[in-house]
């Protein structure tokens, strides 16, 4: 029940109905088609944030992904020498071992190193993101960020086509 719905009902003394908008209106959100996505392509998000786990896992889900999920660098780590995903989402302000420290070790893992990585954070300062390319990450987004921006840089990076539904 959304908060008008609850008002109209308290000052009414009437429950409140539902209101539906006609089906001529409701439509996908979408204005591209959705990205082809192979099955089992798998996404690693790390970051110490659980709402900024969730709400990437969520999204990608939606999208026929599969995640694994870390929340430092350490357990990463232990995650990517038994798995390797297609992308990873990096934190750059982790508990004990910051992304970066991280980002450096998976460049030089025979097994992950070329694995794309896209670096985040919700620190302002702009050295940030020429450090990241400095050291080898394949993009950087800042945080809060959109559907939008999330899903531009994943298809850019594992060169998904879009497919007509």
């Amino acid at each position: 029940m959304g908060f008008f719905d609850f008002l109209r009902k308290k000052l009414s003394g009437k429950p409140a109905e539902p209101v539906a908008p006609p089906a001529a209106e409701v439509s996908d959100r979408r204005g591209k088609p959705r990205k082809n996505v192979p099955s089992g392509m798998t996404i690693l998000i790390v970051d110490d944030s659980k709402t900024v786990v969730a709400v990437l896992r969520k999204m990608l889900r939606e999208n026929n992904f599969s995640t694994l999920e870390a929340y430092d660098a350490e357990s990463a780590l232990e995650i990517l020498q038994k798995n390797k995903p297609a992308l990873i989402f990096l934190d750059i302000v982790l508990p004990n071992m910051t992304g970066f420290d991280a980002l450096r070790r998976i460049r030089k893992s025979p097994y992950v190193g070329r694995t794309p990585v896209i670096m985040i954070s919700g620190n302002e300062a702009a050295t940030e993101e020429y450090y990241v390319r400095r050291i080898g990450a394949d993009d950087f987004m800042k945080k809060p960020f959109s559907r939008a921006e999330v899903f531009s840089r994943v298809d850019r990076l594992l060169n998904l086509t879009p497919t007509i539904m």
